[in-house]
């Protein structure tokens, strides 16, 4: 099946959150669906009286503008059958501000390869079916199948996605990039409602239009080795432009040894407002919250899959790829334990979360679950945090600025949400229940 032939199978399933107006386009007018860019939030006066009550997170709320920072509290409050209804509250929010999202793409790209293999229907075909990655365009790698006897180290959809919820992994999400294709990638998260979003680069120093060209995949039985699906290699001959347009950052940039001295150019890059990737996790973890045709079409054994891997630790996720001190429990979780090496996570709390660090920006977006306290919320924030303006040459404050402000932000809104009171107490048990792969 080919890429736009699969798009197409998506609009004649009735799968379409834009109305028939995406389906009823050809694919290659797709990109006339785009809407405007919301314009700034205004600040919620719960949180902003919030804020100015943590003396630590003065020094960057005092210069917000500087820090470019951008937050989301959505409170929880279950009725009386459980059923979750979310109250959101902003500070700064602001998808014209452009940030750089980093790891943050992985998380729709990891939701749209386990539908993807739910909607091809190829026999045999799961997340544990080894994958090799061929080769057959410029600045392409092949990642091969080679059997092993420990199945956490073969090459599959499933070990991609553990790579990288657990350490953001990015070759796995190159590789998963290129299972999805560009175009059908984007064109699938705008039915979704997402109709600004733009993912269109690997992590790899590829231009603009060598990413739009994705490697041929095979996908073989694991017992007998046999071939079950080949993905012949695919382009996307369409150019997605950037919603913000011509976005520049900083007074210079480095490439290399060299010091160019010029702002550093986003436009192609990759585009994922915080309020889009909230909205994702949340689709993810509560597909019932979500009106049907903006839920991802997973199984719920997909489901349980995504969210076990979202909030476990490297060590805690029993993948042996990790069991080294490099990936130490708070390794990929910035909100409540700051990235922090010598943090122990408490047994208590889940944190449902995905990151981002790249360029100066800081992101992390997450759902607390606190079996103890019986406390749930959602959490996002992005900062940047680059005082030379320069990119790419590594000086950027993450430990000094960042990462301790997305710990203490954490901390604040855990410790309020543990005094706040609710008229039915939530039951989490489902969320602390876990399924076999």
């Amino acid at each position: 099946m080919r890429y736009k032939g699969f798009v197409r199978g998506w609009c004649l399933a009735g799968i379409s959150v834009v109305g028939s107006l995406f389906c009823a386009l050809p694919i290659t007018s797709a990109r006339q669906v785009v809407r405007a860019v919301a314009p700034p939030t205004a600040n919620s006066p719960l949180l902003d009286s919030l804020l100015r009550t943590d003396p630590k997170l003065t020094p960057v709320l005092r210069r917000a503008a500087e820090y470019e920072v951008q937050i989301i509290y959505t409170q929880i409050n279950r009725d009386a059958q459980n059923q979750p209804h979310f109250t959101q509250h902003t500070f700064n929010l602001n998808a014209q501000q452009y940030f750089n999202p980093a790891s943050m793409v992985k998380l729709p790209t990891v939701a749209l390869a386990l539908e993807k293999l739910h909607q091809l229907q190829q026999p045999g075909l799961t997340r544990r079916s080894p994958m090799a990655t061929g080769v057959a365009h410029s600045c392409q790698t092949a990642a091969p199948y080679h059997p092993s006897a420990d199945s956490d180290r073969v090459n599959t959809v499933g070990n991609y996605v553990k790579r990288m919820l657990l350490v953001s992994d990015n070759s796995a999400y190159n590789r998963l990039y290129e299972f999805l294709g560009q175009g059908p990638l984007n064109k699938r998260l705008w039915q979704l409602g997402y109709p600004n979003v733009r993912i269109t680069r690997r992590f790899a120093p590829c231009d603009t239009a060598a990413n739009r060209y994705t490697n041929p995949i095979d996908f073989y039985n694991a017992a007998t080795g046999q071939l079950i699906y080949h993905q012949p290699q695919a382009v996307n001959s369409e150019s997605f432009s950037m919603p913000l347009g011509h976005i520049t950052k900083g007074k210079a940039y480095r490439t290399g040894s060299r010091l160019i001295q010029a702002p550093y150019d986003f436009t192609t890059a990759n585009y994922l407002p915080l309020q889009e990737v909230t909205t994702m996790l949340k689709a993810v973890l509560f597909p019932e919250s979500m009106p049907s045709a903006q839920r991802f079409d997973l199984t719920s054994s997909d489901y349980a899959f995504l969210r076990r891997y979202l909030y476990s630790t490297p060590h805690s996720s029993g993948y042996r790829h990790y069991r080294s001190p490099d990936y130490f429990d708070a390794y990929k979780k910035y909100l409540y334990y700051g990235r922090n090496p010598d943090s122990l996570s408490k047994p208590s709390l889940r944190i449902f979360n995905i990151v981002g660090m790249s360029h100066g920006y800081l992101a992390d977006v997450a759902y607390f679950a606190d079996s103890t306290q019986n406390l749930e919320f959602m959490l996002s924030a992005v900062l940047y945090v680059n005082k030379n303006a320069i990119l790419n040459d590594g000086i950027y404050e993450y430990k000094t600025v960042g990462l301790p402000f997305l710990a203490d932000l954490g901390h604040l809104i855990y410790q309020y949400e543990a005094t706040r009171s609710r008229q039915f107490q939530s039951d989490l048990r489902s969320v602390f229940m876990d399924m076999d792969e």
